[in-house]
């Protein structure tokens, strides 16, 4: 750190100035000379914003979540089933954690079983229950 003291010390120079000192570098210069001409402007074929890009398409979409065919000859989710899927619903607002619902939601599934059903058919077929407002509708 220099002072205003230190300042006028001689300073030692090293030994290769031109490498150290930016100022006293040499530039190179271009052999090809700069033609400044106005570029054509091209336009998008797709003239959508970035919000509209983002987003995924929804046409032929009936539902985003499809259950499997089930191979059990008799199956029902019980009425108390559902009703504690919508004790905890998820509102998507600021303040609600995706995470801790995906953990209470699994929670709760993990400790169902049926015979000849599968865990994750399960769970697509009760995880619309565990939701509500405009997030259903994502």
């Amino acid at each position: 750190m220099r002072t205003r003291f230190s300042s006028n010390l001689p300073v030692e120079s090293p030994p290769n100035p031109s490498t150290s000192n930016p100022k006293r570098r040499k530039r190179r210069r271009s052999k090809q000379p700069f033609i400044l001409e106005e570029s054509r402007i091209d336009t998008m074929a797709d003239q959508r914003t970035m919000a509209e890009l983002l987003r995924a398409p929804t046409e032929g979409y009936v539902e985003a979540v499809v259950v499997p065919p089930i191979l059990a000859e008799q199956f029902e989710l019980n009425h108390s089933l559902i009703n504690m899927m919508t004790s905890d619903h998820f509102f998507g607002l600021e303040k609600d954690n995706p995470h801790d619902h995906n953990r209470w939601f699994n929670k709760i599934t993990s400790t169902i079983k049926y015979k000849d059903v599968p865990n994750s058919v399960i769970k697509l077929m009760l995880f619309p229950f565990s939701l509500t407002g405009a997030v259903i509708y994502v």
